[in-house]
């Protein structure tokens, strides 16, 4: 994840070596231990009241259900939106269970996997007092998946849905009352899903906010970030893009149709665009609850964060995220695979790591696109590297690797590109730049790009066209999957179909025929241990085509106040807390 993020059942084990015991709090300070939120939820309270406090270092890429990617935005959006399914709230092994939320059980398959039925929960209203039916997600998939004004989210519905004939152009365009034809609404509790293949997965698919319900009155197009109707406990008042947005409660949200939520602060407040660094020190003052994009404590900050008086409220998940480099196949000279290999090898990923904040707060170095954490994982290394003795760099032979590469794609001196990173993360920026370093040393001179994180995929590294007209070769992203397969993982970076003209995630732009064929033929197939073999196989094809330059598997020094109650990291979501039951003492 972007994004958005899932971990499978593995990566629990993983993150319990980590902890070296879990709650064992590994110093003299008092509270309830280092490590003790990666496998448990900590501090748990039912007491209501307060307000959460919250910051992030920029923006959403948008707030809107139907229109976002970022994991953070999904993980918070659940305050005021209610998907069909969503992933169990707590920590560790019970936050990757997907459960019911709007719907009152998971889905019925039929027809091979080809048509799934969901039954609503009755009595479910909005902030405004209406009652909330199956047309008003029927319209929210619409939206979400088939307009050309969202295009922020993935497109799994567009992909998988039966279309219409002709195609159907999304609700903005087609006036028609009926719409999609393939998703089907006999009553107002009734939702049924018309697929074009079999889907062994869609469970975890309805978990994601475009099922959050949008009434077709409402919508505003690309305004409903600014006047979004809530379906969850809390509504919003108020949201100024760049600065701030403000929750209260949803005065017709019922406790009784909501088993999973607790709706324990009165307010919510998320302070937008603040200095990184800057909220680090709010957190350890207090007066900040937490960093909502989840990514960790800076790197000045992490010292402090481990000393005896603070390490009793630091966890240090594995996170599964894979932090990588995109590079696009269609921006010169990296089109020609062997400029591609060079790169390979000629990135010092040991000094990558080192600059996000070395293995305990940036990672594991990585050698394939899947992290250990999910099902489908197997360990090769197509692209082995050495490091130098004395630790200067890599070593002779690595580089004399990447300098044939060179050769082979008739750039022997090396070439000049561009290379991108999120300005407001400094540890990102700071990657970008030993990344920088270590290419130069065969030749290849890249000139670092800082974008804005709120608008990195919507308006520069996710538009294909901005990408080949300022000739960025280099991207670097994160990503965890969207539910705990290899699929799941590896659909929206690297099929062809998850190519967009804005709001991409694939961006490399590989379009290989053979690794679309084997994820389309995966993810139908009912066999789970035949799709999970598969998902390995297709992270081979992937590395072979050297397109992706997986860098770290991501962990993280996360912070949680003493005051913050029911804190617990949600693999579901990335490796970050979950806030669907966050309170304050």
């Amino acid at each position: 994840m972007r994004p958005i993020a899932v971990l499978a059942a593995g990566v629990v084990a993983a993150a319990g070596l980590a902890a070296c015991g879990g709650g064992e709090s590994g110093s003299s300070g008092s509270g309830p231990g280092y490590n003790a939120g990666v496998n448990d939820v900590v501090n748990k309270s039912d007491k209501k009241g307060g307000t959460l406090k919250l910051a992030d270092s920029d923006d959403f890429d948008s707030p809107d259900p139907g229109n976002t990617y970022y994991a953070f935005s999904q993980n918070f959006g659940r305050l005021y939106g209610r998907g069909l399914t969503t992933f169990k709230p707590g920590a560790g092994q019970e936050s990757l269970e997907v459960v019911p939320d709007l719907a009152t059980d998971l889905g019925t398959p039929s027809d091979g996997g080809k048509t799934w039925t969901y039954k609503l929960r009755t009595g479910v209203k909005y902030d405004d007092g209406s009652t909330v039916t199956s047309k008003d997600v029927k319209y929210a998939v619409e939206r979400s998946n088939y307009t050309k004004e969202l295009q922020l989210g993935p497109k799994y519905f567009k992909q998988y849905l039966v279309d219409n004939k002709p195609a159907y152009k999304g609700p903005y365009d087609d006036k028609s009352d009926e719409g999609l034809k393939s998703i089907e609404t006999p009553d107002d509790q009734t939702i049924v899903f018309h697929l074009n293949t079999p889907f062994s997965e869609f469970d975890y698919l309805v978990a994601m906010s475009q099922t959050m319900p949008v009434p077709k009155a409402k919508d505003t197009g690309t305004k409903y970030e600014t006047a979004i109707v809530s379906s969850g406990p809390y509504k919003i008042d108020d949201y100024t893009r760049g600065k701030s947005m403000s929750l209260s409660r949803n005065p017709n949200w019922n406790q009784s149709t909501d088993p999973i939520r607790k709706a324990l602060p009165d307010k919510i407040e998320l302070q937008l665009k603040q200095n990184a660094d800057d909220i680090d020190q709010r957190l350890l003052a207090g007066t900040v609850d937490m960093d909502i994009t989840g990514v960790g404590v800076q790197a000045g900050t992490q010292p402090k964060v481990l000393a005896d008086a603070q390490k009793p409220y630091v966890d240090n998940p594995v996170q599964g995220f894979l932090r990588f480099m995109s590079l696009n196949v269609h921006v010169k000279p990296l089109d020609n695979v062997h400029c591609r290999i060079a790169v390979q090898y000629a990135t010092d990923k040991v000094a990558a790591q080192t600059a996000y904040g070395g293995p305990l707060a940036g990672g594991d170095v990585a050698t394939t696109v899947l992290p250990p954490s999910v099902d489908g994982y197997t360990k090769f290394d197509l692209y082995p590297q050495k490091q130098a003795a004395g630790g200067n760099g890599l070593d002779d032979a690595t580089l004399a690797k990447a300098k044939e590469e060179l050769k082979a794609c008739g750039k022997p001196d090396g070439f000049s590109t561009k290379i991108t990173a999120r300005s407001d993360r400094p540890k990102e920026v700071a990657m970008a730049q030993a990344i920088q370093q270590s290419l130069a040393k065969v030749g290849i001179k890249v000139s670092i790009v800082q974008f804005p994180a709120g608008d990195y995929f919507n308006k520069y590294v996710g538009v294909p066209k901005y990408v080949h007209d300022h000739g960025i070769g280099m991207m670097i992203m994160a990503w965890a999957a969207d539910w705990p397969t290899g699929y799941g993982f590896l659909a929206q970076i690297i099929h062809g179909d998850a190519i967009k003209p804005s709001g991409g995630n694939n961006l490399a732009e590989l379009d290989d025929p053979a690794i679309n064929k084997a994820l389309d033929d995966a993810i139908a197939n009912t066999d789970k241990a035949a799709r999970t073999k598969a998902y390995g196989e297709i992270d081979k094809l992937v590395m072979g085509t050297a397109a992706e330059v997986p860098l770290v598997y991501a962990k993280a020094l996360m912070y949680r106040p003493k005051r913050v109650t029911n804190a617990g990291i949600t693999y579901a979501y990335g490796g970050m807390y979950d806030y669907l039951n966050m309170g304050v003492e």
